[in-house]
């Protein structure tokens, strides 16, 4: 129904905004502090880490950029859910 291109650009606008979700919710726990805050502090450290190398790994065996980006999509409504418990 619509061109590649235009399904290419919904699916990454709603990455963004569910991106913007995590951001919040993240500065949300870090301003209020405490242990739980240093846990995940740590965990967002070793997540981007791991992103970044498995999306170049991805890349490289010439995944497509759809289910590249369809693969974040899914890992930030998980992420989303459970920052939002």
């Amino acid at each position: 129904m619509f061109p590649p291109f235009w399904r290419a650009g919904d699916d990454m606008m709603m990455l963004s905004a569910g991106v913007q979700g995590v951001i919040v919710q993240r500065m949300t726990m870090f301003a209020m502090g405490g242990s739980k805050m240093r846990a995940e502090a740590q965990r967002l450290v070793i997540e981007k880490v791991f992103a970044a190398g498995e999306a170049a790994i991805r890349m490289a065996a010439e995944a497509s950029r759809g289910a590249v980006v369809n693969d974040y999509r899914r890992k930030v409504r998980a992420k989303w859910r459970r920052l939002g418990r």
